[in-house]
């Protein structure tokens, strides 16, 4: 398997001295040890993988050198226009390295949002006309495909990807990093938010640990799953779901469960809700400062005012809450008063090993949900 350490030391023998990208679970220990190893602002976490192209353009324009964006195949949207309308060598030719974690390899097991993507990842970059190389556990194997991979950029001036197979990497043994000790989990948040919901209330859940927590405790408390929407994939767009849910529902409260890395991803959402004002659209975002779902690499979200952000964008309520007791209060507010509000709860990283995950089919979820908001009516 590939040492962690011994791939970024190759890396940088090559040159490849600066790292931005958006975590991925296939890629966290290499994303743990870029962390550990780099240089104050040599290694940056985007908002989402088509401003990691923009900071490696940045950076690349300010140094020549070549930059390297990680992520996961399901961020190739991302990138799709910034590196064809800008990085591309017919545009303004930027030289740049992409590790791209190969979730749903065809043959490997996966989740279903992962399948569609890994079957059609390599056609793809075929079709953007970005060069690639398949990496497995071979470390002299792999010096060889970084030392042709970054001989290629500095020839073409243009991007090549190296794409990296599921275990390619070994753990690497980062120091622990502080992280903020809230009272609540994020399950215990979630179970509070679950227990005040009306019976005509639905709920649009983001990507990853969130929809999982939601789903366990529905099926604990005997509810069933109908009232949810568990967005799988397309991270960062959950409260959009729930936005346009909002706005042909005006009779029902909508609840966005939302995460701080989503929120981040595409913050302009925040926007559109403050100024169309749905007033039955209740944004809870669960800030834990953390990409939780793949590996726990930190987000800016606890060193900016969530709250100030909603309130200029124009939402009518905002508060916080780290406590049960503050959750309580605020739930109940949010429930009784018109929105577009916005609740903000710190929780704690971390989930339980034993989380299952979704045993419904996302089709059935979204046939399930649709037809009780048809038959709610």
């Amino acid at each position: 398997m590939l040492n962690p350490q011994e791939f970024v030391e190759c890396l940088k023998r090559h040159g490849v001295e600066f790292f931005t990208g958006v975590p991925d679970s296939l890629l966290k220990e290499l994303c743990s040890c870029i962390a550990h190893t780099s240089r104050p602002r040599a290694h940056l976490i985007a908002a989402n993988e088509g401003g990691a192209v923009a900071l490696a353009i940045g950076y690349h324009l300010a140094t020549r050198k070549i930059p390297l964006i990680y992520l996961q195949n399901s961020g190739l949207g991302n990138v799709v226009n910034p590196l064809l309308s800008l990085a591309d060598e017919e545009v303004y030719s930027v030289p740049m390295l992409f590790v791209i974690g190969w979730r749903g390899e065809p043959g490997v097991h996966d989740e279903p949002q992962h399948k569609k993507q890994g079957r059609v990842m390599v056609p793809m970059l075929e079709a953007m006309e970005i060069p690639y190389s398949v990496l497995g556990a071979d470390m002299d194997q792999a010096e060889t495909i970084v030392k042709d991979a970054v001989a290629h950029v500095r020839k073409t001036s243009g991007p090549f990807a190296l794409v990296i197979k599921k275990g390619a990497f070994t753990a690497y043994a980062a120091p622990r990093l502080e992280k903020a000790d809230f009272a609540l989990s994020r399950e215990q948040a979630i179970q509070q938010v679950v227990d005040v919901l009306d019976e005509q209330d639905v709920v649009v859940s983001t990507t990853g640990m969130p929809s999982r927590e939601l789903y366990e405790y529905r099926r604990k408390r005997g509810h069933g799953h109908h009232r949810d929407f568990l967005t799988v994939g397309g991270m960062g767009h959950a409260s959009q779901i729930a936005l346009g849910i909002a706005l042909q529902e005006p009779e029902r409260s909508v609840y966005c469960l939302d995460g701080d890395g989503a929120l981040l991803m595409h913050m302009g959402g925040v926007a559109l809700v403050g100024t169309l004002k749905p007033n039955n659209f209740k944004h809870i975002v669960l800030n834990n400062g953390a990409h939780d779902s793949v590996g726990g690499q930190p987000t800016v979200a606890l060193d900016i005012d969530v709250l100030s952000i909603a309130r200029a964008a124009g939402y009518e309520r905002v508060a916080r809450a780290r406590t049960q007791s503050e959750l309580q209060a605020c739930l109940q507010e949010l429930k009784g008063l018109p929105g577009p509000s916005l609740l903000e709860i710190q929780v704690r990283c971390g989930a339980r090993k034993d989380l299952g995950r979704p045993e419904t089919t996302p089709i059935q979820n979204k046939n399930a949900f649709m037809d009780f908001l048809e038959s709610a009516r």
